[in-house]
């Protein structure tokens, strides 16, 4: 018998052997769903439309009617249509570079985001607003699933919440091996139950529609006020970071090739900015179904979606399973988003301490950071001040996601400034770029100065205005003043073999890390600086002393 692996036991292990030590648990779990690094094609299993079918699933959200239902109700059905149709178009706008780039690269926002203006430590910022975005759209939706069990069942409201924040905890663990499945499986189920009433609606009560078109709200005569859209485009707009989470599952799309191009492009203009339009159609519905219960039976519950299908299977079913199909509906649609928002918010969470600290604590760990964040909000009574959370936060998911779109727009392909093909691996990068850092920084701070009033009062509604056009005007400028100085510590990563293959996709070679021992495909590694061999990017983002990092270019 072979006396080598006691051996190894004894003899002190060299530096390579301690950091492979060190990272088996990053390994073992980024593995699985490639969690903080690039998604290799031998993972990407998945067809156009199943990637698609996953990503979409994942807008099941019930936050949406009610964000439509405090627009309407605040500022009537007019200005409130307006408002969702202005944030559709600027959502769908920035959110078609992001999502080409990461279906088409096969990287998540984060990674996105480094080599596109912020540089490999100056995204941890955008990493945290990402990862507040999750835990304020978890605790919005575990609060809506605690009023249906509140009316379902009679559990207590603080009851419902932690029911609704631990359940998700199992799904999330396995990653998007078993999201995929969830999210077909639960879809139309989910897309029956919403729609159904409406129609029904419509059909048998079309002066319903004659209320709707005719509510002018609390603050308004019923005529089209700009401060007002602007106001309820600001609440939507605080929707445009979901794109990340789109890319959460975009990243697994198969190659880009000419037999396949036609359904590759469907599917991520459909699950990418595309989302926003089944967005957009469920806050409209949910003006409709708030002004429909004000007809009803008045206006303190309209704005919860539980009350609002309550009304609405309430006027075509029996009423013995009135409840239990709203309780459904909401217990599904809760379930299909807030996987994905522990799932997603996870990964931000990670990332940007295994940046910062060079120490991979495990995934598992920021579930659960994120899952008490929720929850902490949830027991707050968010739900009581939604639009003005929503309102603020929207000023930096504007900024953000303005940014980091201009850069890829403008900055690479009309100025050539920043690199085309997407960079994230240390040591490429620089740790930060004044590109975006400065833009994003100026933006959401003077919007948010204007959304609290201190620029006066008559600016206050032309916040996001002011967050997306700043971002858009700095970006650029910005390249120029730097003429792209910034984006690259050096050019070559020390591989001869390129990034891209003929069709430009992502090369499928593999290499092995000497540091982990495990293979990882081309773009996922780089030469280490010490030894003759190839470094993944997680091992150099856990490298303590840098002793695998390569140097910048002379």
């Amino acid at each position: 018998m072979s006396t080598e692996p006691r051996l190894a036991e004894v003899v002190e292990p060299d530096p390579a052997q301690k950091a492979a030590r060190g990272t088996d648990q990053a390994v073992k779990e980024t593995l699985e769903d490639y969690a903080l690094r690039f998604a290799p094609r031998s993972y990407r299993r998945w067809t156009p439309m199943v990637v698609a079918t996953t990503a979409l699933g994942g807008i099941a959200y019930m936050a949406d009617f009610s964000i439509g239902a405090g627009i309407g109700l605040a500022h009537g059905t007019g200005n409130a249509l307006l408002a969702i149709a202005v944030a559709a178009v600027v959502i769908f706008v920035t959110g078609f570079p992001l999502a080409y780039y990461g279906a088409r690269y096969n990287i998540d926002l984060d990674l996105i985001t480094r080599g596109s203006g912020f540089g490999y430590f100056g995204s941890v910022l955008t990493s945290v607003i990402f990862a507040s975005f999750t835990f304020i759209f978890f605790a919005l939706e575990g609060s809506i699933m605690a009023q249906g069990l509140k009316l379902g069942l009679g559990l207590p409201l603080w009851l419902g919440y932690l029911v609704s924040t631990l359940m998700v905890i199992p799904l999330v663990i396995y990653g998007m091996t078993a999201l995929s499945k969830l999210q077909v499986w639960t879809t139309p189920i989910w897309l029956l139950l919403m729609v159904g009433p409406l129609v029904y609606l419509v059909a048998t009560d079309p002066g319903s529609v004659d209320r709707f078109l005719a509510y002018a709200g609390t603050d308004g005569d019923g005529g089209v006020n700009t401060a007002s859209v602007l106001l309820g485009a600001g609440v939507c707009l605080s929707l445009i970071a979901q794109i990340g989470e789109q890319i959460d599952y975009l990243r697994f799309m198969p190659p880009r090739t000419e037999a396949n191009k036609r359904a590759w492009w469907t599917a991520v203009v459909m699950a990418g900015p595309g989302w926003v339009v089944l967005g957009a159609l469920k806050q409209a519905i949910g003006v409709f179904l708030a002004v429909y219960i004000i007809a009803e039976v008045g206006a303190a519950a309209a704005p919860e979606p539980i009350q609002q299908f309550k009304h609405a299977f309430d006027a075509m079913l029996p009423s013995w399973i009135v409840v239990p199909l709203a309780v459904a509906l909401v217990v599904i649609s809760q379930i299909k988003i807030n996987v994905t928002n522990a799932y997603s918010g996870s990964l931000a969470w990670t990332n940007s301490f295994t940046r910062v600290t060079k120490r991979y604590p495990g995934r598992m760990v920021f579930v659960l950071v994120n899952l008490g964040f929720a929850l902490a909000l949830m027991e707050a009574d968010m739900f009581s001040f939604l639009n003005s959370i929503l309102g603020f936060y929207s000023n930096c998911a504007i900024a953000w996601v303005v940014t980091v779109a201009t850069d890829i727009g403008i900055n690479k392909y009309v100025l050539k400034l920043s690199p085309h093909a997407p960079e994230f691996r240390r040591g490429m990068l620089y740790a930060v770029n004044p590109v975006g850092v400065v833009a994003f920084v100026a933006a959401s701070g003077l919007s948010i100065a204007m959304y609290f009033h201190a620029l006066g009062d008559t600016l206050q509604p032309y916040s996001p205005v002011a967050a997306a056009v700043i971002a858009f005007v700095l970006t650029p400028l910005m390249a120029v003043v730097t003429q792209g100085r910034y984006y690259l510590r050096r050019t070559d990563d020390g591989i001869a073999e390129p990034l891209l293959d003929e069709d430009g996709n992502p090369s499928a070679t593999t290499y092995d890390c000497h540091v982990c021992r495990q293979r990882f495909e081309r773009p996922d590694v780089t030469a280490c600086q010490t030894h003759d061999a190839v470094v993944c990017s997680l091992c150099l983002s856990t490298d303590k002393v840098g002793d695998h990092v390569l140097p910048a270019a002379v």
